[in-house]
């Protein structure tokens, strides 16, 4: 069947577009993140003024007059500067708010434009796109993106943006650049029933599992920089991430979605694999690598269930599983020869 050159034009156009909109909510998301530095530390030096003024003299009438005398206390006079009025406090609140609330407003215009490239190239040669390695990149971006839109909903997650968006617009950008493909038909072997049900199963349960990965690394990057206690350069980029506690129950959450999806996905390859080569499993190096990072995502939900795991140790196994995907996805994918690559075929 000939392409929709139209079609596969304007998918393209989508394509160009929603990177752009995303590269805009990268950088009101930056803003936004370093608003809210700024925030915490006015809160904390307030705190900690109100601290010495209460040491100094709790219960003494000369409380009230304190940031007015450079004498009452040590240090007083360099306290005294730092101190941010409530009324410009909660006016730098009320600017983040507007600056987060306009990156989420982005992040959905940009899902919006990015289904448009997605439906227009699969319309565009009468099929899923899922044909070549720049669809399949297309579109697990997509599903990472919807999955993060919902999950960053709430205003103490919309700081993770920055480190959410910063690697769905590298992928974009690489898969857009290097890995580009005209539309076109599928190979035979690939004018299967069982085509999209796999591969859009595969893809939905990667997209979660990188969603997932990304909260385990800002969890370890929390342990390592606790909450008020950060110091250093690593110390200011941790500040205004959530706790601890948040990310790692965020990590857990999505690798709950991660296990099953993506296991059904391999599950469904298998059916493929014995209707179109007769056999379930050949140990396929793209099949074996899908495999192992499976099991390292379970294994990540089983020592996240056990005593003795559930620091630091079960989120590295989480971090691993998405290091082997992104291994997956590119060296197997792309350097290595086998039945699922696309080594060569580009």
């Amino acid at each position: 069947m000939p392409v929709n050159q139209t079609y596969a034009t304007f998918s393209d156009t989508a394509f160009g577009t929603a990177f752009i909109i995303y590269a805009l909510a990268l950088i009101l998301s930056l803003v936004y993140y370093v608003k809210i530095q700024g925030v915490i530390d006015a809160r904390r030096e307030a705190s900690r003024v109100k601290q010495l003024v209460t040491a100094g003299g709790a219960g003494n009438a000369e409380d009230e007059t304190y940031l007015n005398d450079d004498h009452d206390l040590p240090g007083a006079a360099d306290v005294k500067d730092g101190i941010v009025a409530d009324d410009e406090l909660e006016a730098r609140q009320a600017t983040a708010r507007k600056l987060a609330n306009m990156t989420q407003s982005l992040v959905w215009l940009g899902v919006i434009v990015h289904l448009v490239s997605v439906v227009l190239r699969g319309l565009s040669a009468d099929r899923f796109p899922f044909g070549n390695l720049y669809e399949y990149i297309l579109v697990i971006t997509f599903c990472a993106m919807v999955m993060a839109a919902f999950l960053l909903q709430r205003p103490q997650l919309r700081v993770m943006w920055p480190w959410v968006i910063t690697p769905m617009i590298a992928l974009l950008f690489y898969g857009g650049t290097a890995l580009y493909s005209d539309s076109a038909p599928v190979v035979p072997a690939l004018q299967s029933f069982w085509f999209p049900i796999h591969v859009s199963s595969v893809s939905i349960g990667a997209s979660i599992g990188m969603v997932s990965g990304i909260a385990s690394l800002l969890y370890l990057l929390r342990m390592w920089q606790p909450k008020g206690r950060e110091k250093g350069f690593f110390g200011g980029v941790a500040k205004p991430l959530p706790s601890a506690k948040t990310l790692d129950n965020l990590a857990y959450k999505t690798a709950i979605w991660t296990v099953p999806i993506f296991g059904l996905g391999i599950i469904l390859g298998a059916i493929w694999a014995e209707a179109a080569w007769g056999r379930f499993w050949g140990w396929d190096p793209k099949e074996t690598v899908s495999f192992i990072t499976w099991i390292l995502y379970a294994g990540y939900l089983h020592a996240r269930a056990t005593a003795g795991w559930r620091d630091s140790k079960a989120a590295w196994i989480n971090i691993l599983a998405l290091a082997t995907m992104i291994f997956n996805l590119f060296f197997i994918n792309m350097v290595v020869s086998g039945l699922h690559s696309y080594a060569g075929l580009n």
